[in-house]
């Protein structure tokens, strides 16, 4: 399962977009819809609304599968990785998609090591702080 920062890493062509690329090629790939809606709102934020709609048809051109339906096992494990973890709460849902499918989660989100005993991650290159 890929994660919103991991796919920005491959459109943005920063650190581990070659990982990205390789999963997407080689491996069956879950996108929960919390990503899209990630990916689309920072892109239109940051680089504007034509961008932001030429980045999600990029997506959902993907050859993968898209999860948009929560589960009640979904919602309640997102709520507790929310409650005991200083995550966002659209990485909790994502974290928590990834959980119930058994799935690794690929990320760039230092703040995701909070639940990395509740699920299976592979960190690319975190970004560097800003100071």
């Amino acid at each position: 399962m890929l994660d919103s920062s991991a796919l920005l890493a491959l459109i943005e062509d920063e650190p581990g977009a070659d990982r990205v690329e390789q999963l997407l090629r080689n491996h069956s790939v879950l996108l929960p819809f919390v990503v899209l809606l990630e990916i689309f709102y920072v892109s239109l934020q940051e680089q504007g609304e034509e961008e932001a709609n030429a980045r999600y048809a990029m997506l959902k051109a993907l050859d993968v599968t898209f999860l948009s339906e929560v589960t009640e096992p979904v919602l309640l494990r997102a709520a507790q990785m929310k409650a005991h973890a200083r995550i966002s709460l659209a990485d909790a849902i994502i974290a928590a998609f990834a959980a119930e499918q058994g799935a690794v989660l690929v990320h760039k989100y230092p703040e995701l090591e909070a639940v990395q005993d509740q699920l299976r991650l592979e960190a690319l290159p975190y970004k560097a702080k800003k100071r």
